[in-house]
């Protein structure tokens, strides 16, 4: 039950569609700090019993390294009893002979015995060694996609912090905008020209007045040369 929950993390995490789960999210980031919290918590779940599960298989390999043992030892009990049983045989000690005999055979069952409990841990190694490659290979997909998704986090933590403050320049250029000095400035010289202007005008109504006085004072002096032609003329008639 455990290995197939396992297997059941492994399987949906390591084809969990990350673009596919960031489009479909109303918050991307939330949702993939969520995601990295529950990657990461079940991989913490599924490393202990990985751990537990190659702990077995380490228990049973022990188990048939001693089985061999044994009926490796039980076979060279046999074979001394069997060797001691024939000196015995050939010296005419027949009793020796049939008891070293009968030990050999009681070291030859011990030997069948041990080896029959290894043969029949044999398999449940086999099966428990690919059960742990199977583990394995399934964390180390899960680790890789934590790595993707953390990379993913990170990547989109960076790009709305700097959208932020993208906006921020934009909202401080909007209000420069609004508030320009430089505008200030404009309506300041636009004030200036006016003031200018009205100063150029006052010099020229100015300098009309001028001119038209010294234009009368013109005329005057033509008619008062030609008072003084005429009272000449005059006096040149009564002469």
């Amino acid at each position: 039950m455990v290995k197939q929950t396992i297997f059941g993390r492994i399987s949906q995490l390591a084809k969990a569609n990350i673009n596919a789960l960031i489009d479909s999210a109303e918050d991307p980031q939330k949702m993939l700090d969520q995601m990295v919290r529950d990657y990461t918590n079940n991989i913490a779940e599924a490393e202990q019993a990985v751990a537990q599960t190659i702990g077995n298989l380490r228990m049973l390999e022990e188990d048939y390294a001693e089985d061999q043992r044994e009926a490796e030892e039980w076979g060279n009990k046999a074979l001394a009893a069997s060797n001691k049983a024939d000196e015995f045989r050939n010296t005419g000690d027949t009793v020796n002979a049939d008891k070293f005999d009968n030990l050999a055979k009681i070291a030859l069952q011990r030997q069948m015995q041990a080896e029959n409990e290894a043969a029949a841990v044999k398999p449940q190694i086999d099966a428990q060694t690919q059960v742990v490659e199977k583990l394995k290979d399934g964390l180390n997909k899960m680790n890789e996609k934590l790595r993707e998704l953390s990379a993913k986090r990170d990547e989109l933590v960076a790009r709305s912090k700097n959208a932020a403050a993208q906006n921020q320049v934009h909202d401080a250029l909007k209000s420069f905008d609004v508030m320009d000095p430089t505008s200030e400035i404009s309506r300041f010289e636009e004030k200036v020209r006016r003031e200018e202007a009205r100063v150029r005008g006052a010099e020229e109504l100015a300098a009309s007045s001028v001119d038209a006085q010294f234009n009368e004072l013109e005329e005057l002096g033509k008619q008062s040369e030609l008072d003084q032609r005429l009272a000449a003329l005059k006096a040149k008639k009564n002469a």
